[in-house]
């Protein structure tokens, strides 16, 4: 079972989303164009970069924009998974923009440092205010995308907010730049002036590391690589979740936001179906505690505990062959042990079909418990739990006779009540209440019914199915109605 957000919680978080890209595009237009314009009028290649680095960030921001529209959509047929990978994509795809763009910065830079190629720079106040106003506005965009991708897990969001980050320390390495120009002109120092080229190789080199980050993580995610603490914390959480016996697999992936974990675990096979659907149930709380907006999977496999008693591993392996099995006594004699029970076989069988379902049982059970010097198997019929009977009462004072008569020669006082005698076809059918003492064993009120059942049986002609209910008689109760 998997619980989704509300609609209206995600019709939110993507309003907020393509809130943010939109303002993140919109100052992205706004950087370009300046730089651009002061950089051609200053003749600054570190403001230039700057312009071809917002220049990417416009491309970026409008990929970012688009990716995010995308990923909002939701699973259909073709994408199962949703569409959150397109996040992933246009990361990447802004990764490979950023490089292109340093090709270009360090091939100017280097004609301008090696070949000594002359480009007169102007840093007058338009080139500084420029380059202030950026830093500004960068602070201002990187530290919403940052807060909003945090906030909602995606990654186009985050690199976003990563490029509009590096271009503060871009922007600070081109206005030392431009003060190295002002100071090289000012003192006629002429090495000091090709700062302006060596800020521009600064730029290059950090938005190529940027970039390869950015890279690293998108082709992760996209090849559904995570980390391995990740899984790790995923183990731990799930191996404290009572009713788990083991982890068989742990598999994640990343879709944009979501997160995908495909669990395989074991339960002790002596369980109920309920049992074990109540463990997945838990798994799945446990690992959304650590990952909120995970889909989770759980595949929940049997397996053997190393504390099971021969009853449950008898019971088990019935059950798996469609059989039944009760009365199992194991016995011990110097060392030697062997094994009886009673198995139920279904009552459409012949004896030859019956007898090989009992031996390939036996054959099982030898396989399971080694060291058994004998198996005998008492084979009945289990008939059929939800057959349907037209029944026709009778009069029940024949029985309540038969009844009082047992109590007499016993003396005993089990006050039979509800007592009910139907005729189904050539049979009759006895059900009834006796109350007991409640400190009685449950093995000896077992036994009084065996010996109640036999007593009837004994006098009552063509008596088919006894039903016997045993409860505890409270103290001083009076008689119940209905006793004979």
């Amino acid at each position: 079972m998997t619980v989704s957000p509300p609609s209206s919680e995600l019709g939110h978080a993507d309003r907020e989303k393509r809130r943010v890209a939109l303002t993140s595009l919109l100052a992205a237009v706004l950087l370009t164009a300046m730089k651009l314009s002061v950089g051609i009028w200053t003749n600054s290649l570190g403001i230039l970069s700057e312009a071809a680095h917002s220049g990417l960030d416009l491309v970026a921001a409008a990929m970012t924009l688009g990716a995010v529209r995308v990923s909002g959509r939701p699973a259909d047929r073709e994408h199962t998974y949703g569409h959150g990978k397109v996040e992933n994509l246009s990361a990447l795809g802004e990764t490979l923009l950023l490089l292109i763009t340093c090709v270009w910065i360090v091939y100017e830079a280097a004609a301008r440092l090696l070949f000594r190629t002359h480009t007169e720079v102007d840093p007058n106040l338009w080139a500084f205010l420029v380059v202030v106003i950026s830093i500004v506005v960068d602070y201002s965009r990187s530290r919403a995308l940052k807060k909003t991708a945090k906030k909602y897990s995606s990654q186009a969001l985050e690199a976003n907010a990563l490029h509009f980050s590096t271009d503060i320390w871009s922007s600070l390495v081109v206005l030392l730049g431009l003060v190295g120009v002002v100071v090289g002109k000012q003192f006629h120092v002429s090495w000091i002036e090709q700062a302006d080229s060596v800020a521009a190789l600064a730029v290059a080199g950090i938005v190529v590391g940027v970039s390869f980050r950015l890279g690293k993580k998108s082709v992760d995610d996209l090849l559904d690589s995570v980390p391995a603490e990740l899984s790790s914390q995923v183990e731990e959480a799930v191996r404290l979740v009572p009713g788990v016996a083991g982890i068989n697999q742990v598999r994640l992936r990343r879709s944009g936001a979501d997160v995908f974990v495909d669990l395989t675990v074991t339960v002790e096979r002596a369980a109920a179906f309920e049992q074990a659907h109540d463990v997945s149930e838990a798994v799945e709380n446990a690992v959304r505690r650590l990952l909120p907006q995970a889909d989770v999977v759980v595949h929940v496999e049997p397996a053997a505990s190393p504390q099971e008693d021969v009853t449950t591993i008898v019971r088990v392996l019935a059950a798996r062959r469609g059989l039944s099995a009760h009365g199992v006594r194991i016995y011990e004699d110097q060392g030697q042990q062997w094994l009886e029970l009673h198995l139920e076989v279904s009552s459409e069988l012949r004896l030859d079909e019956a007898h090989q379902q009992a031996t390939q049982f036996e054959q099982a059970l030898r396989e399971e418990i080694p060291g058994l010097q004998r198996i005998v198997t008492h084979i009945e019929p289990a008939g059929d739990a939800t057959a349907t009977f037209a029944a026709e009462p009778v009069g029940e004072s024949g029985v309540k006779r038969v009844l009082n008569e047992f109590i007499q020669e016993h003396r005993l006082a089990i006050h039979p009540h509800q007592i009910h005698v139907q005729q189904t076809g050539e049979e009759l059918s006895v059900s009834l209440h006796c109350m007991l003492d409640p400190a009685t064993a449950i093995t000896d009120a077992h036994d009084l019914t065996v010996r109640l059942e036999d007593y009837l049986r004994q006098r009552i002609p063509d008596l088919g199915r006894v039903v016997i209910h045993v409860e505890p008689r409270a103290p001083k109760s009076p008689l119940p109605p209905g006793e004979g």
